[in-house]
């Protein structure tokens, strides 16, 4: 078993505690202040002891995982930022132009606040998120932070303290009443953040009243978690890892299944000899673990990462599950990959493995419709076009039904792209409008 230390979390007024960023340069401190006052940073000291390489820092994948780059702003908001911090301005003059910068960042992307959250009795439910029909998000408080942030987070608004801008809900009863009400809901997924931060107890206080009979509808329970990357020892040897783990096999041996949905973003994430005894003791609470992890430019951009990742994964138990496209928010320009190089990533990674490896589905984008796959690139007609399909919809009768776009080597987004063979608009466009149009009015 590996020797299990102490977590110490460094965040951006920490990081001349770090022993190992003397490498850098003044301008990279610099830099890596600028960046961190408009996107939110934190790291801990396993991720600093044993994931980065620091010989090959900047480029080490790891390093770009975790710690802001310049060009993570774009040029016109970091001239912005930077001038403030060279004329000695004030934090609170610091944190306004920030936020200005933040809104616009599509801090919330695909409908997260005005077409995901349910309502009851007209009423939003707080900390709750309902897009897909059979799958309820709940987003409780005490799990939105994490062990450390990714530099590419899609839900970077969640920790930057903005009135407005962090989705989570306080109450469990809440959350508890409206899934009790909604015989739809088969799976139940808690997310953040990190919830794998919480104490056992107050995971224990969103979970464990699943096994009442009023929640028999429920089948899955999802944990959406990067800690067996991040911080493996949470199984392993914090105070209450034995508790975690026994709450998990209570809740696998009365049937509902705890499904850990792992993200890793890199082979060496995998590596350690912590991630391999935290994975079997998952495995052995009877918890099984999917991962997936979005398609970054930077960081993981090459087929043979992801062959080698996701045979790993496959060795150690895991179910390779989904490529996602980086979403449309926060530094996407730094990280996108266009969707015809996705596609051709995606093809060559899994060609060089075995079918037991082919349950993962990409890339994907989690965009406002839904679940919108890259299918292939064909010729129809003398036309190139994408071929997509939805994963999951808003509708569920949109779900495998194929549609097509007009070929693009550029696009990155599904916003990006043009229906095909002369037609006006997305099959789906029309009802998607009427539907959002609905729950405006019935939110008004």
């Amino acid at each position: 078993m590996p020797e299990a230390p102490k977590m110490r979390l460094f965040g951006i007024s920490q990081i001349e505690k770090i022993p190992q960023l003397k490498q850098l340069s003044k301008e990279q401190i610099f830099d890596l202040k600028v960046v961190s006052s408009v996107l939110p940073f934190r790291v801990n000291n396993y991720v600093l002891d044993e994931l980065i390489d620091w010989a090959e820092i900047p480029k080490d994948p790891i390093y770009q995982l975790t710690f802001m780059q310049k060009e993570m702003l774009r040029p016109e908001h970091y001239l912005r930022m930077a001038k403030l911090f060279r004329s000695g301005a004030s934090a609170g003059e610091i944190k306004n132009e920030a936020n200005k910068i933040r809104l616009e960042l599509n801090p919330h992307p695909a409908g997260q606040l005005s077409a995901n959250v349910p309502q009851v009795d007209e009423e939003p439910v707080p900390g709750v998120q309902h897009k897909y029909r059979e799958t309820c998000l709940i987003f409780p408080a005490g799990g939105q932070t994490c062990f450390s942030y990714c530099t590419f987070c899609f839900r970077w608004p969640q920790f930057v303290g903005m009135e407005g801008l962090k989705f989570a809900t306080d109450e469990a009863n809440q959350f508890l009443d409206y899934v009790r009400s909604r015989p739809e809901v088969s799976d139940v997924l808690v997310t953040g953040g990190d919830p794998m931060i919480m104490s056992a107890q107050k995971m224990r206080a969103y979970l464990s009243a699943m096994l009442h009979p009023d929640f028999d509808h429920v089948e899955n329970i999802r944990i959406g978690t990067k800690f067996l990357a991040y911080w493996p020892y949470r199984v392993i040897s914090d105070r209450d890892a034995h508790e975690i783990l026994a709450l998990f096999e209570s809740l696998n041996k009365a049937g509902k299944r705890v499904s850990v949905m792992a993200h890793f973003n890199h082979p060496r994430e995998l590596e350690t000899a912590a991630v391999e005894v935290a994975t079997q003791r998952l495995l052995d609470s009877g918890c099984m673990i999917r991962t997936q992890s979005p398609l970054l430019k930077h960081i993981n951009d090459a087929p043979d990462l992801w062959a080698k990742m996701w045979r790993r994964q496959v060795r150690m138990g895991m179910v390779p599950y989904y490529m996602f496209v980086e979403r449309d928010t926060g530094p996407r320009h730094y990280f996108e990959v266009p969707l015809a190089r996705g596609l051709q990533i995606y093809r060559e990674a899994i060609q060089r493995t075995s079918g037991l490896v082919r349950t993962v589905r990409g890339p994907s984008m989690s965009c406002l419709p839904g679940k919108v796959c890259v299918e292939g690139i064909a010729e129809v007609g003398g036309e190139k076009v994408f071929v997509l399909s939805m994963l999951q919809g808003r509708n569920s009768d949109w779900v495998k039904k194929p549609f097509f776009a007009k070929f693009d080597e550029k696009a990155a987004w599904l916003d990006d792209l043009k229906p095909a063979f002369k037609d006006r608009e997305f099959f789906f466009e029309q009802e998607l409008r009427e539907a959002l149009d609905l729950k405006t009015s019935s939110a008004s």
